[in-house]
């Protein structure tokens, strides 16, 4: 029975386009979204919040709402004494943040859904993340936390809203500098020792369990290889990503990753599939193809092109947020097999010979079930005999085609502008990576479709788009990941006009988001946005890296394009501010640190001239697009004056000997001028 049979009367989330909210939108609690409406009906009542926080694919907010929010007891308790509200996180990552961080400083910890209580003023005073209905799992009932919270309010109001002035301003002080510190390179040592003293020998990764991909581990760690020639940091990375391609994190029938593991191996995950996992792991990959030429990378990285095109894209180019890890209510339905499943769709002879790769028993090893994995499979055996591969792929989709007649998880299908803004970079570096000009024109349609769908009239982002409805002004990590959007498609494509659009988005996000002269670090919410009860500057790079990091690193890169050096003092002004963050924790910030360290290793400026259909001018971008050159920049001047006002001096090297000429500067000095390709690959 679903929640629309079962309870008749919808609540205030009806008209609401968010999925998440519309989950919820027939539970019996009188939920609002986040509206002034719900904190002027507190007032008036004199009733504190009950604010609640997730997202459509989350596991433990279904296993709440299920629990709780569709209980009658649980929701006659909130809506006497409280008013209740729900918010998506992925649509307000503000509202978010904020009370994440406050449950991170009033507990230790947090997590989704995330619960907290608020005054009518919006100010907490108590958070939690999941609570069950009554005590389990050595967790605080909520029935009992309701109680205890409606006893405290009524007995002593005035404590609980001078508790709740207190965290609102300790919420305030959170970035505020009692002193500025110089950055030490020491830094990147620290953040490289970390990994390493932390890394799993023999499954890769870093710690036990839970094990999450987070790909901007990788990319630093590859920086730091190439940097530091420490040759383990690449060890590292290839080893994690092979191990997580080989465990059940990764769907081996129709591909993509999942958000995390549960268990040491990568043998379980959550299943909820994400966009921007996805996506920042294409990248991770086609970097590791690049450093290493290992064709098992370039692979892996377009299994997940396919899910993410198939799966994730919707009629209009853009990009949908996620797919769920349940299906009819159960955590993996879809994804797992019993060795009957096998057998009755392969045969019994292909079977055997597809369970001797894909390992399955009777038992399961998922409730009763299989998830299929290549753990203690040697991938050598595969990858270096096509009969077999081919056999197996064969095989796959086999099992595949049968899969897709199954219930689907739901799927998320509102698109956001910076998880688009990500995917976007993904396609268009993998398309340059592996010479796949169709992940380009992926890349190109759903930039074209942010700028068309997701940008109001006077240029302003907008972050939310579903079902041709926008709402919520974009936030900093809209603007910084559109605009690493525009600088890979410059540099899959040659197409001034992503510079041009990409230094403009840089202005307007530098006006929107950097507030005080004197003070450097974006704020999350732009000037012209709801302001909140604290307004602050992101920079741990979590799930998702920060918007600072990503803004730090288009400023660096930007500024050694165009010769703009306001935009290189911006992002070192930006190092400064945050230097105490990366001096205390520095693994928490690798995507701060991959910017920091293009700004400080000596970067290869490369300017060709020519026209980019010339054999000479395509072999040296063939050339330059195989090769993992992170501290590098590439502008190809095509002698029709486009760059001239993006990089004058770029825009005056021009053909040598009326030739395709190769320009290489790097140290403050460039080399001699070359027309071959020979010369060319020397240089770099």
């Amino acid at each position: 029975m679903t929640p629309s049979e079962k309870f008749q009367k919808a609540n205030h989330l009806m008209n609401e386009k968010s999925p998440y909210l519309l989950q919820h939108a027939f539970n019996p609690v009188e939920w609002y979204p986040w509206s002034e409406e719900a904190f002027e009906h507190a007032k008036a009542l004199n009733k504190p919040i009950f604010l609640s926080i997730g997202y459509s694919t989350c596991h433990w907010c279904h296993v709440m709402e299920r629990e709780s929010f569709e209980d009658e007891e649980v929701a006659e308790a909130l809506n006497k004494d409280f008013i209740s509200i729900k918010v998506d996180r992925e649509e307000r990552p503000d509202i978010d943040q904020i009370y994440m961080n406050f449950a991170h400083v009033s507990t230790g910890q947090g997590g989704w859904p995330l619960n907290v209580f608020l005054t009518p003023e919006k100010k907490p005073f108590y958070a939690g993340t999941y609570f069950p209905k009554n005590y389990k799992y050595g967790r605080p009932g909520i029935l009992e936390v309701l109680k205890g919270i409606t006893n405290k309010w009524s007995e002593s109001q005035k404590d609980v809203e001078a508790l709740a002035e207190k965290m609102t301003a300790m919420l305030n002080s959170l970035d505020k500098k009692q002193e500025r510190i110089s950055f030490d390179r020491d830094v990147f040592q620290d953040a490289y020792a970390y990994f390493d003293q932390n890394f799993d020998i023999k499954y890769g990764g870093f710690g036990n369990a839970p094990k999450f991909p987070t790909p901007h581990n990788f990319f630093y760690l590859l920086r730091y290889f190439k940097a530091y020639k420490e040759p383990h940091a690449l060890e590292m990375v290839e080893k994690t990503l092979t191990q997580m391609y080989k465990g059940g994190i990764f769907d081996h029938i129709g591909f993509g990753f999942s958000r995390y593991s549960t268990d040491q191996t990568w043998l379980a995950p959550h299943f909820e599939k994400m966009l921007y996992d996805n996506a920042l792991l294409v990248m991770a990959y086609a970097e590791t193809f690049q450093a290493t030429g290992n064709n098992l990378y370039k692979d892996i990285a377009e299994k997940i092109i396919t899910y993410v095109t198939r799966d994730l894209k919707s009629p209009e180019g853009g990009f949908y947020c996620a797919e769920d890890a349940d299906s009819e209510g159960v955590e993996g339905k879809f994804y797992i097999w019993t060795m009957d499943d096998v057998k009755k769709i392969l045969g019994k002879d292909r079977a055997e010979f597809f369970t001797h790769y894909y390992p399955m028993s009777e038992k399961g090893n998922f409730d009763g079930k299989n998830i299929l994995n290549l753990i203690a499979t040697s991938l050598k055996d595969i990858e270096e005999n096509q009969d077999i591969k081919s056999k197996l792929e064969l095989m796959a989709n086999e099992l595949f085609q049968e899969r897709e007649k199954r219930i689907h998880p739901h799927k998320d299908d509102k698109i956001l502008t910076a998880w688009n803004g990500l995917m976007i970079a993904a396609l268009a570096m993998a398309g340059r990576t592996f010479n796949n000009p169709s992940a380009i024109e992926q890349a190109k349609q759903a930039m074209t479709f942010l700028e068309k769908k997701l940008t109001r009239d006077d240029g302003r982002l907008y972050a939310r788009y579903r079902q041709g409805h926008v709402k919520h002004l974009a936030y900093l990590d809209d603007y910084a990941f559109m605009i690493w959007g525009y600088i890979e498609l410059y540099e899959s494509t040659f197409q001034t006009e992503y510079l041009e659009k990409a230094l403009k988005r840089v202005d307007q996000m530098i006006d929107l988001f950097g507030g005080e002269r004197d003070i450097a670090g974006f704020y999350l919410y732009g000037k012209d946005a709801e302001q909140l009860i604290a307004r602050p500057k992101e920079i741990v790079d979590s799930a998702l890296p920060s918007g600072n990091s990503i803004a730090a690193y288009c400023l660096a890169k930007l500024g050694k394009m165009t010769g703009r050096e306001d935009l290189e003092e911006k992002a070192e002004a930006l190092f400064l501010y945050f230097a105490g963050n990366l001096s205390q924790a520095p693994m928490a910030y690798t995507m701060m640190l991959c910017a920091k360290l293009f700004a400080e290793e000596p970067t290869k400026e490369i300017v060709l001239a020519g026209k980019k259909e010339e054999v000479a001018i395509r072999e040296m971008i063939k050339s330059l697009n195989e090769k993992f050159l992170p501290f590098s920049v590439v502008l190809l001047n095509q002698g029709d004056g486009k760059l001239e006002n993006i990089n004058e001096f770029a825009n005056n090297q021009g053909l040598l000997n009326d030739k395709p000429t190769a320009y290489v500067c790097q140290n403050y000095q460039c080399e001699q001028p070359v027309n071959e390709l020979e010369a060319f690959n020397k240089l770099i």
